[in-house]
């Protein structure tokens, strides 16, 4: 993940693009980028959109995990460690024996 991330920004500082990078601006990118990547899916069902869209929604989830990086290095936030953390506390809300093949929220369980 680390190398990946310094792949990104190294590819943000060589064209100076850093001072625009503050993090409102990021989140803001990050979530037109899931839109974009949205659109590949709208009025398709799930599997005509992976046939016939497989390359865009590749490059848009490509573009989110580009901005996404940018967010973590400008908030100085490790990703690794954030999605660790965040999935022991989603152990607690959703421990198996009462979500196990269920799809309801963690206080409809």
């Amino acid at each position: 993940m680390e190398e990946l991330k310094k792949t990104v920004i190294n590819f943000r500082n060589e064209r100076d693009w850093g001072k625009f990078h503050n993090a409102k601006d990021l989140a803001i990118s990050l979530n037109l980028e899931a839109g974009e990547l949205l659109e590949n899916f709208q009025w398709k069902s799930s599997e005509e959109a992976t046939e016939t869209k497989n390359q865009e929604i590749k490059e848009e989830i490509a573009d989110v995990m580009i901005y996404l990086l940018l967010l973590c290095d400008k908030l100085d936030i490790n990703l690794e460690d954030a999605v660790h953390s965040k999935l022991k506390m989603n152990a607690q809300k959703y421990p198996i024996d009462k979500s196990f093949g269920k799809n309801a929220k963690y206080n409809e369980l």
